[in-house]
């Protein structure tokens, strides 16, 4: 199945989507990528999910991506007394360590590395940044803080805390039973939660190894301060804005977004840009002019996905949702602005082999209007190196390896076949010539770019570029 865009659509999965056929129909509306939001759903759930999506994956005979979505950290406000309290602008309340119920006096926080890691003038921010304080003076065991803006406190909202790192692992022993559920299920990519520093991609990546590639969401301003060396040590980023919005101001996203997305461009690795961004269809069958528009400049940006949450987990139009985030997309890459827009931004020439000749391989695509590039590849990077020049021609990668194939379901451009093996020069030639007919990605007589690495099997190793004529 060919989709007629370069950027994929990654769609979470939960009551609204989850039977075997509201998969297909969402696969068929446009859906690449599907994730598994371990926030919600008991494991029976997901691996229940998880066999139907591989079902359709025999069923479709193309790879399909399974994101794994660990909850991490959740901070939290303790029990309060009637359920609620409310607090208005320049009321001084208290916020106690412990977990007895408690009203304005003590309110309780169940969260010793609060007290350990918060100081004067940092802000407190209550269900999503509705109540905002201003902590004004500290004891042991106690937080004295000024109310900003007042609202309602209920029981158990969650805390956000902008300006205060938590020395606090990403990973609860409710993620690490979850990630070790997923990794036994055969998930693609794991999407790890609250990442602050570099060290927590270490942490996990030591728990994952090669069972999975790693996704960092990017929704805490202590990750922002140390971004590059997070992308680096990631496979994958998602520009998480909902819980990123709510710790920085909401004026500062729409740029953060863009540095983001040409962040991981320059470096090669693949972006998700996730969050409310056709929020209306959870209730409503067509999106507003601004969430059309929050999609577009995803694209114009770069971005090698889209993301869809409640629209497709839990809303009244999943289908529709998916169908409208693939028009947008379609729409948006044949505008006449697009291919200006998204070579304004050229990623530095590396200057090792592989990226050298994956960005000849594009520039002769373009140059000769081939119409296709095929790229051999065992680990999935060289099909990441050559995307990176955003060719405005189809990327067909073929891996023996199951998992790479599904993993490049996320890259911009790419559409992904799992092969057999090749072991020699003329065997990928006439492996080229007869699949990339058969499945429809050329015709006789066209002409095809082909990248390889010599000797066949080995990772790193892209030296090859060939012209074949089908």
């Amino acid at each position: 199945m060919h989709r007629h865009r370069h950027a994929k659509i990654v769609a979470t999965i939960g009551p609204a989507s989850s039977s075997p056929e509201r998969l297909r129909q969402l696969f068929d509306a446009g859906a690449d990528v599907f994730r598994l939001n371990f926030s919600h759903g008991t494991h029976d759930d997901h691996r229940a999910v998880h066999k139907a999506i591989r079902d359709l994956e025999a069923e479709v005979r193309r790879p399909i991506c399974i994101l794994q979505d660990l909850q991490g950290p959740k901070i939290r406000v303790g029990v309060i007394k009637d359920g609620k309290i409310e607090v208005a602008a320049g009321e001084t309340v208290t916020f106690v360590l412990g977990k007895e119920e408690g009203g304005k006096a003590a309110i309780p926080l169940p969260h010793p590395e609060i007290f350990k890691a918060i100081l004067p003038g940092a802000s407190l921010l209550i269900d999503d940044g509705r109540v905002k304080l201003k902590v004004k003076e500290l004891e042991t065991d106690k937080i004295h803080a000024e109310v900003i803006v007042g609202g309602v406190i209920s029981n158990r909202k969650g805390v956000n805390l902008p300006d205060t790192p938590l020395d606090l692992s990403p990973l609860t022993p409710k993620d690490r039973a979850d990630l070790a559920f997923g990794l036994e299920l055969g998930v693609d990519y794991v999407a790890l939660s609250f990442v602050q520093k570099p060290g927590d991609l270490i942490e996990a990546r030591g728990l994952i190894g090669d069972k999975a590639a790693l996704l960092a969401k990017i929704e805490k301003p202590q990750a922002l301060k140390q971004i590059e060396d997070i992308v680096r040590l990631s496979d994958a980023i998602m520009v998480a804005r909902g819980d990123l919005g709510v710790e920085i101001p909401h004026e500062d996203v729409p740029g953060r977004q863009k540095e983001l997305v040409r962040l991981c461009r320059m470096i090669g690795k693949p972006v998700i840009v996730a969050t409310q961004m056709l929020d209306s269809m959870v209730n409503a069958p067509t999106p507003t002019r601004a969430e059309a528009s929050d999609v577009a400049t995803a694209i114009y940006d770069g971005a090698d996905a889209v993301m869809l949450s409640a629209e497709s987990a839990s809303g009244a139009y999943p289908v529709e949702a998916v169908t409208m985030m693939s028009r947008i997309i379609e729409r948006t890459e044949t505008d006449g602005s697009y291919r200006s827009l998204i070579h304004a931004l050229h990623p530095d020439l590396d200057t090792t082999v592989p990226h050298a000749v994956a960005a000849s391989a594009a520039a002769l695509a373009e140059a000769i209007s081939a119409r296709l590039i095929v790229v051999y590849t065992s680990s999935g990077t060289s099909a990441a190196r050559l995307v990176r020049q955003r060719p405005g021609i189809t990327v067909l990668g073929f891996t023996p390896n199951e998992q790479v194939a599904r993993q490049m379901a996320l890259l911009w451009g790419v559409s992904s076949l799992h092969s057999r093996v090749i072991n020699t020069y003329e065997e990928m030639v006439e492996h080229t010539r007869q699949q990339a007919a058969a499945a429809e990605f050329a015709e006789p007589g066209d002409h095809v770019v082909v990248v390889a690495g010599i000797p066949f099997g080995q990772s790193g190793t892209t030296n090859n570029l060939r012209v074949v004529q089908i």
